[in-house]
């Protein structure tokens, strides 16, 4: 059995509007010690990470506290939206989850996203097979991963999630077979888990 633990950033500071530099709040920078509370317990073989700031700065201090380095993959990035930041961000989020193949000019569709995130979980399993691993993530990247493994995962369900920062979702897997979604609200202490077919 390998295990991965995804985590979404916590908090960032969405006056920056540079995607790869986006830090965490205040807030945020407290909140991502939630992660560690929530894995208190758990044996961590290796801490992987999108390049982008908020996702390297909430798995941090877990990273630090086992000792590990953290290795940042490029294809575990958050969604490309444009080049440019847009103002009606919920409109084009329900386009893009009703269109897979939905996107503007300089961005990326859900599936583009999907693809290439899922394609970078493979290369994981394979590497670290019977291993426990968390990887620093995003909502939007995190939540096309589950939409993969289990259809059901769609707009309403992801809106949801939209607020919750740090969001924790551990996947598990035989092989390359995804047996088990689980995610945590790290707020209100609670679970839920995925029914896959």
């Amino acid at each position: 059995m390998t295990t991965v633990y995804f985590v979404r950033h916590a908090q960032p500071n969405f006056a920056n509007h540079d995607d790869l530099t986006r830090e965490l709040t205040a807030k945020g920078m407290e909140d991502r010690h939630l992660v560690e509370g929530l894995l208190a317990g758990v044996s961590v073989d290796a801490v992987l990470s999108s390049p982008y700031r908020r996702a390297v700065d909430t798995v941090q201090p877990l990273a630090d506290e086992r000792g590990l380095a953290i290795r940042t993959v490029a294809d575990f990035r958050e969604r490309r939206v444009d080049s440019c930041w847009i103002e009606d961000f919920n409109s084009f989020c329900r386009a893009q989850w009703a269109d897979f193949d939905y996107k503007l000019t300089d961005g990326e569709t859900l599936r583009q996203v999907q693809q290439r995130n899922i394609a970078a979980l493979a290369a994981v399993l394979r590497e670290f097979a019977g291993q426990t691993v968390v990887i620093g993530s995003h909502g939007t990247a995190l939540s096309t991963i589950i939409n993969h493994y289990d259809p059901t995962f769609d707009h309403a369900e992801f809106e949801k999630i939209r607020g919750l920062m740090p969001w924790v979702v551990r996947f598990t897997f035989e092989g390359m077979d995804c047996v088990d979604i689980t995610s945590y609200d790290v707020f209100q202490h609670t679970e839920e888990r995925r029914q896959l077919k």
